[in-house]
């Protein structure tokens, strides 16, 4: 609800009570991530994995904060362990698409999420991402019908309006673009 600071004082009060209570130290993690304290959630969310080793979500959030950090290889590396640890669990595997997208390693990316739209079928940020990587594809054509299944299956305000944005640029080939 992001009152950060009763988050964090409630969290804390458990550790002092338990320091090994590994959903606390996740839990702060995560405030800290949402407050891009990226230094401090990658600590909370270590000793989270130290005491939950087995967790594909503590691993998930510590791979996407080492990525926050420009630890890539780290990041990486992390996700294909969350995976390991549980393949039905698409969080990681979607995060590992988004790296990899932006590493420009489009059809890797696009193998994790054609394997996550056959699991997760109304997630429209898998869609999204196919999208965009068909934009830069240069496949306009699919980049669209993507983005288009995206809007359909509701996303948030905020999603739709980044997603309809890359519609319009869709629409408009990236050698016009940069006559404007």
């Amino acid at each position: 609800m992001e009152n950060y600071e009763e988050g964090m004082e409630c969290y804390q009060r458990a550790l002092h009570i338990d320091a090994r209570d590994y959903k606390s130290w996740y839990g702060l993690g995560m405030i800290y991530l949402q407050q891009e304290k990226f230094g401090f959630a990658e600590h909370h969310f270590r000793r989270a994995y130290q005491i939950n080793p087995y967790s594909s979500v503590i691993m998930c959030y510590l791979g996407t904060t080492l990525e926050a950090l420009k630890r890539g290889e780290e990041a990486l590396e992390m996700l294909e362990k969350a995976i390991a640890t549980d393949n039905k669990n698409p969080l990681p595997k979607y995060n590992k698409a988004k790296m990899l997208v932006k590493l420009g390693k489009l059809n890797e990316a696009l193998e994790i999420l054609e394997e996550l739209k056959e699991c997760t079928p109304r997630e429209s940020s898998i869609y999204a991402l196919m999208g965009e990587i068909y934009k830069q594809h240069k496949n306009y054509d699919k980049a669209v019908l993507h983005y288009g299944i995206a809007l359909d299956l509701k996303p948030s305000t905020f999603d739709a309006a980044k997603i309809k944005a890359a519609i319009e640029k869709s629409m408009v080939p990236d050698e016009l673009e940069d006559d404007f």
